[in-house]
């Protein structure tokens, strides 16, 4: 098994090539349900149920699972998607300049109401709990600059979740790494003076408060579903042992390869897009990844 190279093909087809018992952490962010066509045979995603849509996430975080040190962690920001018909229904937003086409057309009219929110991200997550993996978190990244919507008559979507999920009760997770500093507030009606506190600082709260974007200053900006760098930083600092190996089964514009190495990890980057593997490839030339 090579280390810090992208490999270009199926995320359940390469999976099945890893050894078992290998890698530390696993963080990616599989293509949402539905949202975007990216023209590459096979891709997820575009399923014209949500069942097949999670039975497919399901085969690949099995291979995940099995790849998987016994103490090594997961990671999955997966957002959520509306039941609609084509693109008139005023919950889709025209990509303008974009080469991503939407992809809710596929879903045939009369299989589910219509404007009605999917919950994939809580339906996916208790399947994977179904399916033997514990989930230590929810977290929920808020995005303060979400984009605009032009629908008008419901609030506009503005986080996503994060599901921490592990393969056994003991796991590799450095707290301290991650500890924030002690406010001066109230613990359950007690003044924090008046509770022990951890020198190092306190426990980080379940939730991110970052800009979602597409690009970060990058001059590659060809891909446009890209995660927050600071998104995965403390994730990979706190459940990746430094000189440790993530995986990223949706590598896609190579953040997770990005964030490894300029946090002292090793990584191994799966995708089914050439064009995106090119990309990628050339993002991770980049000597000094800024945060």
């Amino acid at each position: 098994m090579k280390i810090n190279e992208i490999i270009c093909g199926d995320a359940l087809e390469v999976l099945k090539t890893l050894p078992s018992e290998s890698i530390d952490c696993c963080i990616t962010s599989p293509p949402y349900f539905n949202l975007r066509n990216y023209n590459v045979t096979g891709q997820i995603g575009l399923e014209t149920t949500y069942q097949e849509f999670i039975e497919k996430l399901l085969s690949v975080f099995l291979e995940v699972k099995r790849i998987l040190k016994k103490e090594g962690t997961c990671f999955i920001n997966l957002g959520d998607s509306y039941a609609s018909i084509g693109k008139t229904n005023g919950d889709i937003d025209k990509d303008d300049g974009m080469d991503i086409e939407r992809g809710r057309s596929r879903i045939k009219k009369g299989m589910y109401m219509e404007k009605c929110l999917f919950m994939i991200p809580e339906r996916f997550a208790i399947s994977m709990i179904e399916h033997g993996w514990i989930l230590r978190n929810k977290l929920v990244w808020v995005k303060p600059n979400a984009m605009p919507e032009s629908v008008q008559d419901r609030w506009k979507k503005a986080h996503e979740y994060i599901f921490f999920f592990v393969k056994s009760k003991k796991y590799y997770f450095d707290l301290d790494v991650i500890r924030i500093q002690h406010k001066e507030e109230r613990y359950e009606g007690m003044p924090a003076r008046m509770v022990k506190l951890n020198p190092l600082g306190g426990i980080p709260p379940d939730f991110f408060y970052i800009n979602a974007n597409c690009s970060e200053n990058d001059t590659i900006k060809e891909h446009h579903a890209t995660y927050p760098r600071m998104l995965i930083s403390s994730p990979l600092k706190a459940a990746c042992p430094v000189g440790g190996v993530v995986i990223d089964p949706f590598f896609g514009f190579g953040t997770t390869g990005l964030v490894a190495k300029k946090l002292g990890r090793n990584y191994i980057g799966i995708d089914l897009n050439p064009d995106y593997c090119k990309l990628a490839e050339q993002r991770l030339r980049i000597t000094d990844p800024l945060f």
